[in-house]
C-alpha cells in the first residue's frame, strides 16, 4: 500500500489511529528526496527513516510501508537540528522578556532543537531546588529539548560539588552584579580547585577592575557606541588569560563563552590545552562596532561588538579549530527597554531564530562549508558538553533534524519572529537557509511557518 506523501507547501497529513494504530502515529516517520548532511563525505540525496524518536534507517528509496508520516523534501536540505549552547531565557522572573515557551518556540522556528540555558533568572539557578524547577517548567512547555547550568557565587561551592542535572557551571568574571558575579581570585580557586574537573566550567570572561577603571574614565558619555571602549578588548583578554591559567593549573574543563577579540584568538592559539574549549557567536562574526550607528542600543551587548578588524581573526579562529562552537547567547530585551538612553539600556539581544540562516548564508557566500556550519553549530556543542546521540545524522542517534532551503532567499521580518521580545538586530538582512521542518525526537514542531506547541522536548542528559 502507498502511503499519502507530505509536500511542503501543505499541511502534514496524519492517518486516523483506528486505520493504522496511535502506535504507528506516534513513532515513525520517513523523510524522502532530502540532501542528506552526512559525517563524512559530500551530501547526497536520499532518504532517513525515524523510529521511535531516532534514526533508522539512511538510504535511498527507503520503503514507506507501515509508516506514518512521509515528508517529501523535494531535494531541501536535511542537516541535525542546531544545539545552542549558551541562551537566556528570563524564566523565572523576567517573563516579560521571554519564557521558556516563547523561546522553545523561537529555537523551533530557527532549527534549534536543542538549547542551554544561563543562570541569571530570578530566582537565580544556584542550587538543586532551583534547577529542579526549571527541569519541571521546560518539561511543561518546550518543544524543543533543554538543558540548565547551575550559576557559581562565592559561597555556594557545596551546591556545585554535590548538584545533578546541570550541564555545567557558568562563572560571570565581569558584566554581572549581585551573587553572580565571582572576581575574587580565592573563590575562583576554589571552585577550579574543588569541583570535578569533568564538570565544565563556562566563563564570561571580563575583567571588573579594568571595566571599573573605564567606566570612570569615560563617566558622561551616553552614546552607546562606548560601550565598546568601555569594556574593551583587553578587559576581555585579561579575563580569558585568567580562566585558562585556573584550567591550565587544575586541569579543569573550561569553556570560554562568547569569545569576541583576536587577542583571545592568539592568546588560544599560543596555549589551548585539550580541555579547554571556546565559543563566537554570530554577532562578533558579523556585526562591529560600525554597526552603532545603524543601530543604536539595539547593538549593544556583553561582550560588546568589536573594531571591524576583529571577524576576520575570528573567523581564523574558526577555520583553524581555535574556535570551536558557535552560540548565539540568545539575550532578549523588550524595545522599550532598549530604547533606554546608555547607560541605562540593557546589554542582549536575540538570536536562536536567525543564527543557522545566517551561517548557511556565509556558506553560501564561501566563508565556510556546510559542513562546517553543521560541525559549529550541531557536532561540537554536543561533543563539547558530553551529549550522547545528539548532532550528527547518522543511524542510532536521536531525531533531531532541520530541512532547511538553502537556495530561497528571505528576508528577517519582526513581525514574523516568534521570540517575544519580537525584534532581530538582523532585521532586513536577506538570509538562505531557512528552515522548512524542525523535528524534535521524531516529532514535527515545526512545519509551514508554524509551531506545534503540543510537542514536547526532553531534558538533555550530561556524560562527564
Amino acid at each position: 500500500m502507498d502511503w499519502p506523501v507530505l509536500n511542503l507547501l501543505d499541511r502534514c497529513y496524519l492517518e486516523s489511529a483506528c486505520e493504522r494504530g496511535s502506535g504507528a502515529l506516534a513513532s515513525s516517520l520517513l523523510i524522502r528526496n532530502a540532501e542528506l548532511v552526512v559525517p563524512e563525505g559530500d551530501p547526497w540525496l536520499g532518504d532517513v527513516l525515524v523510529k521511535n524518536g531516532q534514526i533508522a534507517e539512511i538510504g535511498q528509496h527507503l520503503a514507506a510501508e507501515g509508516v506514518a508520516r512521509v515528508i517529501d523534501a523535494e531535494g531541501h536540505t536535511l542537516m541535525p537540528g542546531v544545539i545552542d549552547p549558551q541562551v537566556h531565557f528570563r524564566e523565572p522572573g523576567r517573563e516579560h522578556k521571554e519564557d521558556l515557551q516563547t523561546g522553545s518556540w523561537a529555537c523551533a522556528r530557527g532549527g534549534v532543537t536543542s538549547f542551554l540555558e544561563m543562570p541569571n533568572t530570578d530566582p537565580l539557578t544556584i542550587d538543586q531546588a532551583t534547577l529542579d524547577d526549571k527541569l519541571a517548567r521546560a518539561a511543561s512547555k518546550c518543544v524543543v529539548n533543554y538543558g540548565f547550568f547551575i550559576g557559581a557565587t562565592a559561597d555556594n561551592l557545596k551546591e556545585l560539588q554535590t548538584v545533578q542535572g546541570a550541564c555545567g557551571i557558568k562563572i560571570f568574571m565581569g558584566s554581572m552584579h549581585g551573587p553572580l558575579l565571582v572576581d575574587d581570585q580565592a573563590a575562583l580557586e576554589r571552585i577550579f580547585g574543588e569541583t570535578d574537573p569533568n564538570f565544565l566550567i563556562a566563563v564570561h570572561a571580563e575583567d571588573l577592575s579594568r571595566i571599573k577603571a573605564r567606566k570612570a574614565l569615560f563617566a558622561g558619555r551616553t552614546d552607546v557606541a562606548v560601550h565598546s571602549q568601555i569594556q574593551d578588548e583587553e578587559s576581555a583578554l585579561i579575563a580569558s588569560r585568567r580562566a585558562l591559567d585556573l584550567a591550565t593549573r587544575y586541569r579543569h574543563r573550561l569553556h570560554i563563552l562568547h569569545l569576541s577579540t583576536g587577542l583571545e584568538v592568539e592568546l588560544l592559539r599560543q596555549h589551548k590545552p585539550a580541555w579547554v574549549t571556546a565559543e563566537v557567536t554570530p554577532q562578533h562574526l558579523l556585526l562591529s562596532t560600525a554597526d552603532y550607528a545603524r543601530l543604536g542600543s539595539l547593538a549593544q551587548m556583553n561582550p560588546p561588538l568589536r573594531d571591524p578588524a576583529n571577524l576576520a581573526q575570528l573567523w581564523q579562529g574558526l577555520h583553524d579549530g581555535i574556535l570551536d562552537c558557535i552560540a548565539t547567547d540568545h539575550a532578549p530585551h523588550t524595545l522599550e527597554e532598549k530604547a533606554q538612553p546608555y547607560p541605562h539600556s540593557p546589554s542582549g539581544m536575540p538570536g536562536v531564530e536567525t543564527a543557522l540562516p545566517l551561517m548557511l548564508t556565509a556558506a553560501q557566500q564561501g566563508r565556510c562549508t556546510l559542513a562546517q556550519v553543521v560541525q559549529w553549530m550541531c557536532e561540537a556543542p554536543a561533543r563539547l558538553y558530553r551529549i550522547p546521540n545528539k548532532g550528527r545524522l547518522q543511524v542510532g542517534y536521536d531525531a533531531d533534524l532541520v530541512l532547511v532551503d538553502r537556495h530561497t532567499p528571505k528576508p528577517v521580518r519582526r513581525e514574523e519572529l516568534l521570540t517575544k521580545c519580537g525584534w532581530s538586530p538582523f532585521e532586513g538582512w536577506e538570509l538562505v537557509g531557512w528552515p522548512l521542518v524542525t523535528i524534535v525526537g521524531g516529532q514535527i514542531a515545526f512545519q509551514n511557518g508554524q509551531v506545534d506547541p503540543s510537542v514536547r522536548g526532553k531534558a538533555l542528559q550530561f556524560q562527564r
